[in-house]
């Protein structure tokens, strides 16, 4: 049976290797059939077929027919879609689990005084870097809010005021939970109204119509985005992040002087 490569890839999203999807597509195709069938069928070697027809028993996609010779039977496509559902959300459940109690644990504590040991050490020209990619910005800007104390100070447009009403929400809401005074400028318009509401919980949103995308944190960190989100591709999206107070400064007061010329 010749079975297409990209239908092949497909049939990987499964959580399957290349042996496992060639011999299951085989047994769909035949319904029951033996480990050396499948192996002439799928253009497998017949060395690997049990082991790979084993580890398709374990993830439920077939089953093992009693009798001789030994035959393996198909699961219905449509159940192995639930089972491969609910193994996925059970391992993500025990990885929250144990994320969870490294929080707590005296590992994390070790590594976050090396990490402070080490900061110390580093070379004020060294704490500067790229961040690439719309979706690590934003867990960049996350990371940023969530370990802010006093103060968070963001300049965005109109369409990026929309994605962080979204993607840091959360952040957000940490930050003022910790008592942090969070001020965001950008465009506002009819297209926007239901992010400044979401955001004018956590922060103080005011119209500008300066054209910048950075944010400040407590005067020591800037992170500036230098590229226009219009016509930027959002995997090709990235910001530059200096951790020096002395540059951090300008951005700082050129925020300050935005803020209180806006409405």
């Amino acid at each position: 049976m010749i079975v297409q490569k990209d239908f092949l890839s497909k049939i990987k999203d499964f959580g399957l290797n290349s042996y496992e999807a060639k011999l299951w597509t085989a047994l769909l195709s035949r319904g029951a059939a033996t480990a050396g069938e499948l192996s002439d069928i799928g253009n497998v070697p017949r060395s690997r077929s049990y082991d790979v027809l084993e580890s398709l028993e374990r993830k439920g996609f077939v089953v093992m027919k009693l009798g001789k010779p030994i035959k393996y039977i198909a699961i219905p496509p449509s159940e192995v879609v639930e089972r491969v559902k609910k193994n996925i959300k059970e391992d993500a459940e025990k990885q929250v689990v144990l994320v969870d109690s490294l929080k707590k644990s005296e590992i994390l504590e070790e590594l976050s005084l090396l990490h402070k040991k080490g900061i110390q050490q580093v070379d004020p020209i060294e704490l500067a870097g790229v961040v690439r990619g719309r979706d690590n910005l934003h867990s960049h800007f996350a990371a940023l809010i969530k370990n802010a104390e006093k103060e968070i100070s963001l300049i965005t447009t109109e369409q990026g005021l929309l994605r962080k009403s979204q993607e840091l929400k959360s952040a957000l809401s940490k930050a003022k939970e910790n008592g942090v005074r969070v001020r965001i400028l950008a465009p506002l318009n009819k297209e926007n109204t239901s992010a400044v509401n979401t955001l004018s919980k956590f922060a103080q949103v005011k119209h500008t119509d300066f054209d910048a995308r950075f944010c400040v944190v407590d005067g020591k960190n800037v992170s500036l985005m230098p590229l226009n989100d219009k016509t930027t591709h959002e995997a090709y999206d990235f910001g530059v992040w200096v951790g020096a107070e002395f540059f951090t400064k300008s951005f700082q007061n050129l925020f300050d002087k935005l803020w209180n010329e806006s409405k």
